[in-house]
């Protein structure tokens, strides 16, 4: 017993002096650089106090107090909290090369993925064989290849919701982890309920966004944590069992394609081209598994959006409502080829992601080197740097009534989609989401196909709180009740529609 107390006195002096150390090196450095941004007071030796709950929220009122680049001490490290658009085109996306790194990630880049996720990996010769493997394959013209299973998938939500109007985020669900399993494995699932694969990465998934959570772990700030024993006994378990699922998949790719029977899918791509992008097959096998986690979850939620604006936005629908009767008619479904044609749809889309943003905080970046700003702050080199899309999509300079469900703000006077106007729902710079062409098509055939299908509205007697989310990396809906009357005819004439759905493709 004495010599663990013992142990544990010499870890906190250890801690003490690194923590001083640390503290001493961001003071030297400040004497010969400009100053950090402003921002709240935190503990002399421990930093800011991070908020348990609702992060990017909190991040945003410090941000409204502040300014729009605010300054943060996570221990021994700086981190920098950008919130207003101008000042994220002008870090984020103009000095992206500069900001295309990682901080470290112990818990869930080292011990939990090996340094084998692409999120995750730092800036570096292996970022880019991932970087370039990944963007070949899901590219905006590789992605239209995807339409027939993505309409397949769609008809299915149509049908589902029919069957059981309760339980559409269920759909939703099955939709979304139907069409990433086939594009990465060339496999498809009957439901999302029974498919042992999404089961998993569903539990995978979320350990993974609550390693994520900034200020969660007392390891990030003081990596020499992880050796104490069995304190990674866990996170090497879900290590063990993570590589088991990724590689099985793989595997069983590479004896379809021994075979001949291998479909195509973004695991068969990697294995055919694995000498070119020079990857391991721990690499391949963590590059698709990875973004076929990423990938399921976040089109989920941004459709789940979808729904939840359309029920609480009547009138907004009602606009999207008219330009497919019009643009589309009733003659026939709204495809994927009609992507492009329908603003008031694309105008809807945009302002789900900007109104309630799939990642409220981002994922963090590195500064590369110093990065002065306007001549009077610097954000220094080492620093961590997020930006903030809760408090971006908040910027009332840039999008008036920041609160206000309005997707009129992205249409110009002739009703086109404005080209002065974004938002960073997919990311920044060299970071940005390589699978954002196939999100982008997810979210509008579902869209497109559920308004042409249904008009959507509140369960009066069951009202969505469009503040319920789930606090996360990833801002799941929680779950809310909505009804769908079929817009043409009756219940049997949509399901006739639904069956000859996509034949042809």
């Amino acid at each position: 017993m004495l010599d663990l107390t013992f142990g544990f006195k010499a870890l906190g002096a250890l801690v003490a002096l690194v923590m001083a150390g640390g503290l001493l090196r961001v003071k030297i450095q400040s004497r010969s650089r400009l100053p950090l941004p402003p921002g709240p007071p935190g503990h002399w030796l421990l930093g800011n106090a991070f908020p348990k709950e609702k992060q990017s929220q909190q991040f945003a009122e410090w941000i409204n107090t502040y300014g729009p680049i605010i300054s943060l001490r996570i221990g021994p490290k700086v981190m920098i909290i950008i919130g207003r658009h101008q000042e994220s085109v002008d870090i984020m996306e103009k000095e992206g090369g500069l900001l295309a790194d990682r901080p470290r990630a112990v818990a869930a880049g080292e011990i939990l993925s090996a340094g084998l996720r692409m999120i995750l990996a730092p800036a570096g010769e292996q970022f880019r064989r991932l970087r370039k493997a990944a963007h070949t394959h899901l590219q905006a013209k590789a992605a239209e290849s995807y339409a027939p299973i993505q309409m397949n998938a769609v008809r299915d939500v149509i049908s589902d919701i029919l069957d059981n109007p309760k339980e559409h985020q269920a759909a939703v669900n099955r939709y979304a982890a139907s069409v990433v399993l086939r594009v990465m494995y060339g496999k498809s699932t009957p439901t999302a309920v029974d498919a042992p694969e999404i089961i998993i990465i569903h539990k995978m998934l979320k350990r993974f966004q609550n390693l994520m959570r900034p200020g969660a772990l007392l390891v990030e700030r003081f990596p020499i944590i992880r050796y104490l024993p069995g304190y990674t006994t866990e996170l090497e378990e879900w290590r063990r069992e993570e590589s088991q699922l990724f590689h099985d998949q793989l595997n069983r790719v590479s004896k379809e394609l021994a075979s001949g029977k291998a479909g195509p899918s973004f695991s068969r791509y990697l294995l055919e081209n694995q000498s070119s992008h020079k990857l391991s097959d721990e690499e391949m096998a963590y590059l698709a598994g990875s973004l076929f986690g990423a990938g399921s979850d976040t089109t989920a939620v941004a459709i789940m959006v979808v729904i939840m604006a359309a029920a609480c936005y009547p009138k907004a629908q009602e606009k999207v409502q008219e330009e497919l009767d019009t643009v589309v008619g009733r003659d026939r479904a709204p495809t994927l080829d009609d992507y492009g044609s329908l603003p008031q749809v694309e105008a809807f889309m945009l302002e789900c992601l900007r109104w309630r943003p799939v990642t409220t905080l981002g994922f963090a970046h590195r500064a590369l080197t110093d990065i002065p700003y306007q001549k009077d702050i610097c954000i220094p080199k080492g620093a961590i740097v997020f930006g903030n899309h809760w408090a971006i999509s908040r910027d009332p300079n840039v999008y008036p009534n920041p609160d206000k469900f309005d997707p009129e703000r992205w249409l110009d006077s002739e009703g086109k989609i404005r080209e002065d106007l974004k938002f960073p729902s997919y990311g920044f710079g060299r970071r940005i989401c390589p699978g954002r062409h196939i999100a982008n098509r997810s979210i509008f055939i579902n869209l497109v196909l559920l308004f042409w299908s249904f008009k959507i509205t509140e369960d009066p007697e069951n009202p969505i709180d469009q503040s319920g989310f789930v606090d996360g990396v990833i801002a799941h809906p929680k779950r809310f009740a909505a009804r769908f009357e079929p817009r043409f005819g009756d219940e049997a004439s949509l399901r006739a529609v639904m069956a000859k759905y996509g034949e042809g493709l």
